[in-house]
């Protein structure tokens, strides 16, 4: 019981530092023509939510890919779809095709950097948690050390809620399989892996490690066996 209190004390502390940060300003706000990370993120809600799919990464009259092209897998794709059908619920501007780029407001910043949190919430942090505390080794005292330091890390907070990006969705999915191989759930793992490739690029650096840990079973338990 002591464990857990720990536990939520770390992840309040977690979410503190994480929209402390965001209450301040982002990387490009007020610069034009590009505003930054902030308006890409808004600009593929616009895309996704006013253009079918088969027009989301090609260049047309309507999706200039100069201007914030769509360059992250379709995972990406289906979050911003997800996030633009709340934003047109809240204000139809926030995503009215073309005559929104730029768009800047208190109220639209509060709902960007909502979404961020919502992701970690929902992806990121329960996965930091399961995994610190059925994977790592040693004391009780150890593993919520070691949260505490995965929930306060400076890098990933300062990216997401300070530039503007959605990296721990990606890291997130990888840490979900790197847990599920840890527990010899190996389907689970995969598929999980797979979900953070697609949401991100970036993931290609993990590809080789599960890979590796994935054959290396498969040739340990027998290729024309259980393998």
């Amino acid at each position: 019981m002591q464990t857990w209190s720990l536990v939520s004390l770390c992840v309040l502390l977690g979410l503190a530092a994480r929209w402390g940060v965001s209450l301040n300003s982002y990387s490009g706000a007020g610069k034009t023509p590009m505003f930054g990370d902030y308006e890409a993120q808004r600009h593929w809600q616009e895309v996704t939510y006013n253009l079918p799919v088969q027009e989301w990464y090609f260049n047309t009259t309507k999706n200039d890919l100069n201007y914030w092209g769509l360059d992250y897998p379709p995972l990406t794709a289906y979050h911003s779809l997800i996030c633009a059908f709340v934003a047109k619920t809240i204000n139809p501007e926030w995503v009215e095709l073309h005559k929104s780029r730029g768009y800047e407001s208190p109220a639209h910043k509060l709902f960007m950097r909502a979404t961020v949190l919502v992701a970690d919430l929902l992806i990121y942090i329960p996965a930091v948690v399961l995994y610190c505390l059925y994977l790592t080794e040693g004391s009780s005292k150890k593993k919520v050390s070691t949260l505490l330091c995965f929930l306060l890390y400076p890098g990933l907070i300062l990216v997401d809620y300070g530039h503007f990006q959605y990296n721990g969705v990606s890291l997130g999915f990888a840490l979900w399989g790197v847990l599920a191989l840890g527990l010899g759930w190996d389907a689970l793992g995969s598929v999980a892996f797979c979900l953070a490739l697609n949401y991100k690029q970036m993931e290609l650096y993990h590809a080789l490690p599960f890979f590796c840990y994935l054959l290396g079973k498969n040739v340990k338990l027998g290729l024309m066996g259980r393998g």
